[in-house]
């Protein structure tokens, strides 16, 4: 008996060939292209339907596809890319990583945020970090790019540059609206529903204990692209 596909597979599943079909319409002006395209937008409102099945927040494959058409656009404009997103590694004096209870899951996870446009990765590190938990932080190195399809910790199409900070002041104080909860987690006291630690978790514990990886980054699928087959 074949294995079951998961949720974090579908999603990916749909939102790769919600790609392909967006950008195919970007770059086409027949009407009969277009019309393929959307037949595949169709598909994969249909696979992202089945991996909401059972959230508060399930919609209908046509609702999928309509958001999805509302980002297309012609040429490199409708060219879609994941979008872009920080995460902070930030560790105090005792050595312990800052840890949020993500009020839309209710999963922990390192601070994360969008990147905002005018403000450098780094820059967003800092705000995002004061705002979600009001610790100050200083931005040591860059030390991870993961993707958050991959990683289970998005439902839409993103890469995270993760960056391994210091606390350099403030008072912890959980967003009201962001947060449920916010602390100091000690490498052996992460919370059971930490998202994706026993991906990143020794590598910014290695940070921690001084030690100077290589950007670590997802491991390559194979074959990496169809259509090399």
């Amino acid at each position: 008996m074949g294995t079951v596909a998961s949720e974090k597979e579908l999603r990916r599943w749909a939102e790769a060939l919600a790609g392909v079909a967006r950008t195919g319409m970007g770059f086409t002006d027949s009407q009969f292209e277009r019309e393929r395209y959307e037949e595949i937008l169709l598909i994969a409102g249909d696979i992202k339907a089945a991996a909401d099945l059972g959230r508060d927040t399930t919609t209908d494959a046509r609702g999928h596809v309509e958001e999805w058409m509302r980002e297309v656009s012609s040429g490199v404009a409708g060219y879609i890319t994941p979008k872009v997103a920080v995460g902070a590694a930030v560790v105090n004096d005792e050595g312990k990583l800052l840890l949020i209870q993500r009020a839309d899951s209710g999963v922990w996870l390192y601070p994360t945020g969008w990147c905002d446009i005018g403000y450098s990765a780094p820059e967003v590190v800092v705000k995002e970090v004061r705002e979600e938990t009001g610790i100050d932080v200083e931005v040591v190195r860059l030390i991870g790019v993961l993707d958050g399809l991959q990683l289970g910790q998005s439902r839409v199409p993103l890469y995270s540059l993760i960056f391994f900070c210091r606390a350099v002041g403030g008072t912890l104080r959980p967003h009201e609206l962001e947060c449920l909860d916010a602390g100091w987690f000690a490498r052996d006291e992460l919370p059971a529903d930490t998202l994706g630690s026993q991906r990143w978790a020794p590598e910014i514990f290695a940070a921690v204990d001084g030690e100077t990886r290589d950007v670590f980054y997802d491991d390559l699928r194979q074959p990496v692209w169809r259509g090399g087959e």
